[in-house]
């Protein structure tokens, strides 16, 4: 054995490329199982998006409508105007505004549920002063797609009532209006209308990104092994097989 694969410089090398080489290798693993995991919820979706719109009756109906999550709906209600709230900070083709959600009291039933009606542009020189937003009275028929609640932002400690709020818990909501609202909400879909758009971002599961970043850890496994085959084995040998470079006659 060679005198040198016993020094504790080489073998503390050794061991940390493998150690390095290990974790990015198993990090890779797991983003690629991610990625298949990303691939199963995103088949799920599509085939949620393939089935037929739901109507109230058969939402209501539904042991888990969590279930029906991504699914087209029809649903037929009255809205609750009086507990509109617009959620601040909510982006839409690039600007920032408001997402309207209204409570729709669902036709033939005591239970309601959130929609997602729409996005308003806010007036950044009254932050207090609301977009006209028409909300028609009567029985409505109102189109769109299974959601879950509102994505929640990061918010500071104060009071969360009134028409314009950071965040909405559905609980709390419900406890709030006294409305018994499904755990669930509805992304309301179609073109611009009583005064909002709908411009909503198609769901996307992230499928992309996981393959980027395994990309990228098995990128690095494959550096660090690279370093150490060119640093620690083709170098060395390099070295001892290239001829003195000292002339014969300088040597005593």
């Amino acid at each position: 054995m060679s005198p040198r694969l016993l020094q504790p410089r080489f073998v503390a090398l050794t061991v940390a490329t493998l150690l390095m080489v290990a974790l990015t290798f198993s990090l890779g693993q797991w983003q690629l199982r991610r990625a298949a995991q990303k691939q199963a919820l995103q088949a799920a979706v599509d085939a949620q998006k393939k089935l037929p719109a739901l109507d109230e009756q058969a939402l209501t109906a539904m042991e888990n409508v969590a279930n029906a999550v991504h699914r087209e709906v029809v649903l037929a209600g009255r809205w609750q105007s009086a507990h509109t709230v617009y959620l601040d900070n909510r982006p839409m083709d690039g600007k920032s505004g408001f997402w309207v959600v209204t409570p729709l009291l669902l036709a033939g039933s005591q239970q309601a549920i959130l929609v997602q009606r729409g996005w308003v542009p806010r007036d950044f020189s009254d932050r207090t002063r609301l977009p006209a937003v028409q909300t028609p009275d009567g029985v409505v028929t109102v189109r769109g797609r299974m959601a879950p609640p509102p994505s929640k932002l990061y918010e500071f400690d104060g009071a969360v009532q009134g028409r314009i709020r950071q965040n909405l818990d559905l609980a709390a909501f419900s406890a709030e209006t006294g409305l018994a609202l499904l755990p669930v909400s509805l992304l309301q879909t179609g073109p611009a209308s009583e005064g909002l758009l709908r411009n909503w971002l198609a769901p996307n599961t992230g499928v992309d990104k996981h393959y980027g970043y395994a990309f990228q850890w098995f990128a690095l496994c494959a550096l660090l092994v690279g370093l150490y085959v060119w640093f620690q084995v083709f170098l060395p040998r390099r070295r001892a097989r290239a001829p003195s470079s000292v002339p014969e006659s300088d040597l005593p």
